[in-house]
């Protein structure tokens, strides 16, 4: 075992568990991934000792539980490269924040025969959002192709950019390909018409580095339980100038300046979009989260994985009849896959069976799953906490499923 895994893999506790009398080998890392000692302690510690509300207290627990929840702010800015920490908005997670985008930024921006463009391949909460704002507000969605190697076609992208478009909205990578897209560069080329550029960074928060200024995008959003943090916590970034022109998506406590019964006037951002009491030992769990993200190295952490995915599409090509869905030179740590012949769930039960956690389904992707001409696919995705072992265990199980599937 690697120096590395040697490191990691002991502040993981569920790997020490078995299932179907096996050693567990979790492969869903895409779905969510697992949850790191330190993560687990900064959670218990505010439940324990730090369990009072943030910015609204007249006593020393809720000013120490404001200092250290709003350090945590400051803390994802610095993450990916925003300017202060009032651009950092805390969310339930990246649906939360793209449904707040949907509606506050199309409120503001979106008018009748106005067009957003997203992608084949986003995730739905990438798609339902925009599509339920279009139809309010008598404008389209209309979806970028995707190649047959599972990249953004680049020349339909250009072709549908036009004045109209007023939002360009594309996941950083693909969580059902693993392809990583080049938004710097799609962005670019969307910024001349004038459009508002939005990064689902979902997957690709606990994969690679991410600098919202490189990337040239208005909005990012994410979810804590992808990147080791708790579920229920996510952020949206977005530029200040921005978020203070659009509304509030919800009203109530913490998001007021003023109160009568003639009406409401509302703080600046990032509060106005913090309506009642946060997440806030999920917050302090994303703080830990980002913390031990830092003391690997994100740079180690894509090599990593990059090396596991390699290693696990070679060995499922020597197995024959089975196809790879993704086949972009710029891949992260996902690996989507059918047995010719098989139905997804049939496989993903009979892996089950054998200790080994994969997803099995449309992965919230049905325009993708169209594209392709598939009900869905196998999915296989890799953390810094997956090993050779749990490859080799994975290509073991799937060669005697793809045996009992004859």
């Amino acid at each position: 075992m690697s120096e590395l895994l040697n490191k990691v893999q002991p502040e993981f506790l569920q790997l020490t568990r078995k299932v179907r009398d096996r050693r567990l080998v979790y492969l869903d890392s895409a779905a969510t991934t697992l949850k790191p000692r330190a993560v687990i302690d900064a959670v218990t510690e505010s439940l324990a000792w730090g369990a009072a509300n943030v910015h609204r207290g007249a006593h020393l627990l809720s000013d120490e539980a404001t200092e250290k929840f709003e350090a945590v702010r400051a803390h994802v800015a610095r993450f990916i490269g925003a300017k202060q920490s009032s651009e950092i908005v805390f969310t339930k997670g990246t649906t939360e924040g793209l449904n707040l985008l949907a509606s506050s930024l199309g409120e503001i921006l979106i008018e009748p025969g106005d067009e957003i463009l997203v992608s084949q391949m986003e995730h739905h909460s990438n798609i339902v959002p925009w599509q339920m704002m279009a139809k309010q507000k008598g404008a389209k969605v209309l979806f970028v192709r995707v190649t047959d190697q599972g990249e953004i076609d680049h020349e339909h992208f250009k072709s549908l950019l036009s004045p109209r478009t007023k939002i360009v909205s594309l996941v950083h990578l693909s969580n059902s390909l693993g392809t990583v897209n080049p938004l710097a560069e799609l962005f670019k080329q969307a910024r001349q018409v004038g459009a508002i550029c939005v990064v689902d960074a979902a997957q690709s928060i606990s994969f690679m580095p991410i600098d919202v200024a490189t990337l040239g995008c208005h909005f990012l959003v994410f979810s804590g339980h992808k990147i080791f943090a708790p579920t229920g916590v996510g952020v949206l970034y977005g530029e200040l100038e921005l978020l203070n022109k659009m509304p509030p998506y919800q009203g109530g406590g913490s998001m007021i300046e003023r109160v009568s019964e003639s009406g409401t006037t509302f703080l600046d951002a990032p509060h106005r979009f913090e309506a009642g009491t946060p997440p806030i030992a999920e917050v302090m769990g994303l703080g830990a989260s980002l913390r031990f993200v830092e003391s690997i190295g994100l740079e180690a952490i894509a090599s990593h994985e990059r090396t596991l995915q390699v290693y696990a599409a070679e060995c499922l090509r020597k197995l024959g009849d089975i196809e790879i869905y993704g086949q972009s030179a710029d891949q992260g740590p996902i690996l989507s896959f059918l047995i010719n012949g098989s139905h997804p769930s049939d496989v993903g039960a009979l892996l089950d069976q054998q200790g080994v956690a994969v997803r099995a389904g449309h992965h919230c992707c049905q325009p993708l799953m169209a594209r392709f001409g598939v009900v869905g696919t196998v999915r296989a995705s890799f953390s810094i906490y997956s090993s050779d072992e749990d490859v080799d265990q994975f290509v073991e199980a799937l060669r005697k499923a793809k045996g009992m599937l004859q």
